[in-house]
């Protein structure tokens, strides 16, 4: 097999950890608080990073530019909070679709802070993207309110506000420190409000919010594996089997149908995603 054949085999597992994850959560967030689901699962982030950190501790802490650092956990809390949120109050296909606006939001921001060169391509890929959207969004359809239809789009705007800033940091800081001051912060983030609204789990709860936590971060670490092994704009395609994956367990979960409408807008946000991705792929090449 090719590297490229492992990396999408990786990126499947991936992309099916994180829909079920999601699931788990759609379950959990019923009788715990989105803090509390996502602080137990930064605590499990952190545990299977500790050899990494260890490993060049001190200097997993150090960084060069803690305001870039701030922007990006103010972004990671934003998304993963979000995204807990999301399948909470929307169908699980609904929140999964709404989510892969963060690419657009990357390109828009990409342009915007690191003046990457943007064309008439990727304007109108990013335009046909927001129209997909606006349909998943329609209001009165699909059981569900504007605001709520909002919650997925914000974890998006957060998810690329996060991703443009590793574009940066990575340049000048490790993957440790990077892991590192993530898992530490958006814990804390997640974990004071609970001084408040903790609720102590029985044990299938606990069992249930730590394999959650457990899928999540294994999913993490299976998909910078799928990066490592194949290019990043055919790994990056394969992302969108989570919708596949989000449709079945949603039906088989939740007795959860998608619309039309749903339906619809996710083929133009994918279709969309993948040209994007498709014309990434083709600058980078060397030409000759």
């Amino acid at each position: 097999m090719t590297d490229n054949n492992r990396g999408i085999l990786w990126a499947l597992v991936a992309a099916a950890l994180f829909a079920a994850s999601a699931a788990m959560a759609k379950v959990a967030v019923r009788d715990y608080h989105v803090l509390q689901i996502l602080f137990l699962r930064q605590v499990i982030v952190f545990l299977s990073s500790l050899p990494a950190i260890a490993r060049t501790f001190p200097g997993s802490l150090r960084t060069s530019y803690p305001g870039l650092h701030a922007v990006r956990l103010i972004g990671a809390f934003t998304a993963l909070s979000c995204g807990i949120w999301a399948v909470a109050v929307l169908p699980l296909t609904t929140a999964t679709t709404l989510g892969f606006a963060k690419v657009f939001f990357v390109a828009l921001i990409a342009m915007w802070f690191l003046k990457e060169p943007v064309g008439l391509h990727r304007i109108a890929a990013v335009i046909a993207g927001f129209c997909g959207v606006s349909v998943v969004m329609r209001p009165g359809v699909g059981g569900f309110a504007d605001l709520n239809a909002l919650v997925p789009i914000m974890g998006a705007i957060g998810a690329a506000a996060a991703a443009t800033s590793v574009r940066r940091l990575s340049q000048t800081d490790t993957t440790a420190t990077l892991l590192v001051y993530q898992s530490l912060f958006v814990g804390v983030l997640a974990g004071f409000p609970l001084l408040w609204l903790w609720v102590t789990p029985d044990l299938p709860d606990l069992l249930l919010l730590l394999a959650m936590g457990i899928m999540a971060t294994a999913g993490q670490w299976v998909g910078v594996r799928a990066l490592r092994l194949g290019e990043a704009s055919v790994v990056g395609n394969i992302e969108y089997t989570a919708l596949i994956y989000a449709v079945i367990l949603g039906f088989a979960v939740f007795g959860e149908i998608p619309d039309a409408g749903t339906i619809l807008g996710a083929c133009i946000i994918v279709g969309s995603s993948v040209y994007i991705l498709h014309r990434e792929a083709m600058q980078r090449r060397p030409r000759g």
